[in-house]
C-alpha cells in the first residue's frame, strides 16, 4: 500500500475544482492516522512526512497526494499545513 505523490499541471489543477473541496489545517505536530476512505489533496502550503511502515514519505506546497483507504500511518508536520482535501468512496 502506498502514497501517490505528484505535481499537477495548471491544467489538471483546473479539472479537480479544489474550490468545492474541504479546507484542513493542523500546526507543526506528530500523530497517528488511519484512513477508512481514500483521501486525496493538493498542498497549499507547509511541509510533511508521513511514515507508512518502514517508508517515509515526504511531501509539501504544491503537491498532489493519494493516501490508500486501509492506510495506518504516522504524520508527522514539520511546517504548518494546509489542505484541499476529498474522500472518494
Amino acid at each position: 500500500m502506498s502514497i501517490v505523490i505528484q505535481k499537477l499541471s495548471e491544467e489538471e489543477k483546473k479539472t479537480k475544482d479544489f474550490e468545492n473541496w474541504g479546507i484542513w489545517e493542523k500546526e507543526a505536530s506528530e500523530f497517528d492516522w488511519y484512513y477508512d476512505l481514500e483521501e486525496h489533496c493538493q498542498i497549499i502550503e507547509g511541509e510533511v512526512e508521513v511514515i507508512a511502515g518502514d517508508k517515509v514519505f515526504k511531501f509539501g506546497t504544491g503537491d498532489y497526494v493519494i493516501f490508500p483507504k486501509g492506510l495506518s500511518c504516522k504524520w508527522k508536520i514539520n511546517k504548518a499545513v494546509r489542505k484541499y482535501y476529498k474522500f472518494i468512496e
